[in-house]
């Protein structure tokens, strides 16, 4: 497996941390379209839970949802090793706040980081600080993301390292999740630029592009600045719940607009994989004329996101 996973369009990623942090749900809500509430069913997962998950068509994570119990995690340092951490392009590991063993979490943590800087010194690290909802007062999350961002940066050394807070109640999955395939997306800078020159050519405020199955962020345009900076995620958990419901009814999300005296914004399938959302406050842009500019451009952005070069 571990060969394989270096084969070209196959990202290794794996998922780590204790048993009853989080992994599961959290997997099962981006990729499974699982609500945040039916996850609280889903049994510990035992040993290695392998998944090939499809991303933009031609990119394909090989996730390894590696159960967090400590007699596989002693298997996963010890004679597991070299199949385990061979060939990985990301690590993420989830920190549960409500966990009562800091010290052996911090031990874990750092055997994971040894293992990948022996057989994947290229892989990307990414820490989720995870139920954070359990933290009601927003300064206290704060506080504690502050310090746990320090704890593992000092634990890093000269290892990067991106911290993350994350919650199955909120848009802050999806931010994580967002930036976190982001960095495996061939062809993104590409793609930011191309995604400039549409948002300047059709006068428009943001353009955004979603990844169509999973709804996070690929990547996005902004000419004019906005004070919600999570806003894309929350759209995107909005959405995604939207595209849910529409399926129970056997009905299929295709396209939506919103307008008001402030601002027009539609979302719209876009090219094969990815759906396009334009937000225009200029009241004189026609939503025809946009819409007509983005048909007009879908072409140049399926050719971008099917190159894997």
């Amino acid at each position: 497996a571990a060969a394989m996973a270096s084969s070209k369009g196959l990202k290794k990623v794996l998922l780590m941390g204790k048993s009853g942090s989080g992994k599961t749900s959290m997997r099962s809500i981006i990729f499974a379209n699982f609500l945040a509430k039916p996850t609280m069913r889903l049994g510990p997962t035992l040993h290695v839970d392998h998944d090939n998950v499809k991303f933009l068509g031609n990119l394909v994570l090989n996730l390894w949802d590696c159960g967090g119990q400590d007699a596989f995690m002693e298997a996963f340092f010890n004679s597991e090793r070299s199949t385990t951490f061979s060939g990985v392009h990301v690590l993420i590991y989830v920190f549960d706040v409500d966990s009562h063993e800091h010290k052996k979490d911090v031990e874990q943590f750092r055997s994971c980081l040894k293992s990948i800087q022996d057989l994947s010194p290229d892989a990307r690290v990414f820490c989720l600080i995870h139920k954070m909802d359990l933290i009601k007062n927003e300064t206290d999350r704060m506080k504690l993301l502050e310090r746990k961002r320090k704890e593992l940066t000092e634990i890093a050394g000269n290892r990067q390292l991106t911290v993350f807070r994350t919650s199955i109640w909120d848009e802050t999955l999806y931010k994580a999740w967002s930036e976190i395939v982001f960095q495996l997306v061939p062809n993104v800078n590409k793609l930011q630029e191309k995604l400039e020159k549409l948002c300047n050519l059709c006068g428009a405020d943001e353009v955004v592009l979603f990844e169509k199955e999973t709804f996070l962020v690929i990547s996005d345009a902004i000419s004019r600045k906005h004070q919600d900076v999570h806003r894309f995620e929350k759209i995107s958990n909005i959405i995604k719940h939207y595209k849910l419901t529409c399926g129970k009814t056997q009905a299929r999300f295709k396209s939506m607009e919103v307008k008001n005296s402030k601002f027009t914004a539609f979302v719209d399938l876009f090219t094969t994989n990815t759906y396009i959302m334009v937000i225009m406050s200029n009241p004189r842009i026609q939503s025809a004329a946009i819409q007509q500019n983005v048909k007009f451009a879908q072409p140049h952005f399926e050719q971008i996101i099917k190159s894997k070069v």
